[in-house]
């Protein structure tokens, strides 16, 4: 008999015995202590720019070393962070901000309104809101050192709301000099204003980052609330640990080397369960969405049709039960919206069959003219959920005769690939799976994935006009009636020409051990102040 790792986990869990830990994490948490708090990272981080990069872990990366002007309180409403003071004209068109007292960056110089409205300017260029806010804008510019204002041709009632917006690339201040370069250029410094210190000398890429408080930051007077108030930093240290492999995760969890891990496998969720030390938490209670997009910009799927015939050959329920063992931690997804969004409704969705409909789609691939050529699916390894199901989804192609590859890579590869707009003999792509969000879905006019604009909609250039004057629509509209009959609409014309797929939706929970308390519950980012470790 073969007994497998796994296996072996499995029983020293249950036993309530801690396992042998490969030496590398002994290594990396050698330094451990009260004042320190050790995080499991799935994966490398593939960038340290969160404007460049709308990848997870570098926009957690950002909310660590950086602030926002706004932030959202725990009922998603925007407070003031970096700003002090702020009014708005009587006709809505200008905007006023002044900064708050003791802001600083990590070199000691203070932050400027000058920092600020260059970030604005960066950030704009690759968000969804931003871009709104600079087709609307006459002018962005500072007044004083403190003081900046955005003179905008017509009222833009969102505006607040999207400079408080969580959802990547989120719009974090930089320094003006870092934040003068386009945003299709990384900024590879890591000077913050933020409540930690992104430490250089101890960062081991692909091994492990130190995040140390800034003694000399100044927090907002409130309480803290979400994203919101004050951030108060509780410990000296967090090192975030990388650990592809999750079981050696649950392992050094267990055995007390790390007190949390973001990603752990669902089919051990009954095992973490039964441990005293450890505890299953869901920090975002709305879920998140599995998608798959696909380039617009290559054969097959420059054609509707082939794309139709991909929305008619998913088994949502095969296919997430391929990433999540556990199926009450699923359910299905036909709205672009999200499934439990104020925007989520159930126009055009005829095409959702339990089971899929693989004749159908076979049909649609003929009528698209494919002929064999080969289609190309990123398949990050390293992150299980989206692995399993990359797998199942090649397999199900080729059983309609398509030509399905799977390339496999770390997911700080794919997010660096797919930015590729070439053919797949140039190291191009026609398929890759995400997951966003479900309180990210339901606003389009910040989120980028339902953006439909071309060369600057997200990966996958997703392209439609009628589609994207409604979005842009949106913002124009007071009520959430409004908002909700032109998401109906939008709605409708995405599933024709389908620029992009659900797949279903899952609820992930993290695991921590119980001595450390104080998580943020947000969607989207993991935030490193406020958790407390016992002992501190």
């Amino acid at each position: 008999m073969t007994i497998s790792r796994r296996t072996l986990i499995k029983a020293g869990i249950a036993a309530g015995t801690a396992l042998s830990i490969p030496s590398v994490v002994r290594a990396q948490t050698a330094s451990s202590g009260a004042r320190t708090v050790h995080m499991g990272l799935g994966g490398d981080l593939s960038g340290f720019d969160p404007i460049f990069s709308t990848g997870t872990e570098v926009a957690d990366h950002g909310t660590a070393i950086y602030e926002t002007l706004f932030a959202l309180d725990s009922k998603f409403m925007p407070q003031p962070q970096m700003v002090g003071k702020w009014h708005v004209s009587e006709d809505k068109k200008t905007y006023t901000f002044e900064l708050r007292d003791g802001l600083a960056w990590h070199d000691g110089t203070p932050v400027t309104a000058a920092d600020c409205v260059a970030s604005i300017r960066r950030w704009a260029q690759v968000a969804a809101g931003g871009q709104l806010i600079m087709e609307r804008a006459s002018d962005i510019s500072n007044k004083d050192d403190k003081t900046f204002t955005i003179a905008l041709k017509e009222p833009l009632g969102f505006l607040i709301d999207f400079l408080a917006d969580v959802v990547p690339p989120i719009p974090f201040i930089m320094r003006e000099k870092d934040a003068s370069r386009p945003a299709s250029e990384q900024v590879t410094t890591k000077i913050g204003s933020g409540p930690f210190k992104f430490n250089e000398d101890l960062a081991r890429p692909g091994a492990s980052y130190t995040y140390d408080r800034d003694e000399k930051y100044v927090p907002r007077k409130e309480r803290s609330d979400g994203l919101a108030g004050g951030k108060i930093v509780n410990v000296d240290r967090v090192v975030w640990n990388v650990i592809a492999d999750r079981q050696t995760a649950i392992a050094a969890l267990q055995a007390g080397e790390i007190d949390y891990y973001g990603s752990p496998p669902s089919d051990l969720y009954p095992l973490i369960e039964s441990d005293p030390n450890l505890q299953l938490d869901i920090l975002d209670k709305g879920g998140r969405d599995v998608i798959l997009r696909m380039n617009f910009l290559q054969p097959p799927f420059d054609n509707v049709k082939a794309r139709q015939a991909m929305l008619h050959l998913m088994d949502q329920g095969a296919l997430m039960r391929a990433g999540v063992a556990d199926p009450k931690y699923i359910k299905p997804v036909t709205s672009i919206f999200g499934q439990d969004t104020p925007l989520s409704n159930d126009e055009n969705t005829g095409w959702y069959k339990k089971g899929g409909d693989p004749e159908k789609a076979k049909q649609l691939f003929q009528e698209a003219g494919y002929a064999g050529e080969k289609i190309v699916i990123l398949d990050p390894t390293d992150w299980p959920l989206v692995d399993n199901i990359s797998q199942f989804l090649a397999a199900s192609l080729r059983k309609v005769g398509i030509n399905a590859e799977l390339a496999p890579m770390t997911w700080a590869a794919l997010t660096s690939r797919r930015a590729n707009k070439g053919p797949v003999e140039n190291g191009g792509w026609n398929v890759h799976i995400t997951d966003d969000s479900e309180y990210s879905l339901g606003n389009p006019l910040t989120n980028t994935v339902l953006a439909a604009n071309g060369d600057k909609a997200w990966y996958g250039w997703p392209k439609n006009d009628e589609y994207e004057a409604l979005r842009v629509k949106m913002a124009q509209v007071a009520t959430l009636d409004e908002r909700k009959a032109l998401a109906r609409k939008m709605q409708g014309i995405w599933w024709d020409f389908v620029g992009d797929l659900r797949l279903g939706k899952s609820v992930n929970p993290i695991v921590r051990r119980k001595t450390l308390t104080g998580l943020i519950h947000m969607p989207q980012i993991v935030p490193m102040w406020n958790m407390q470790k016992a002992g501190t």
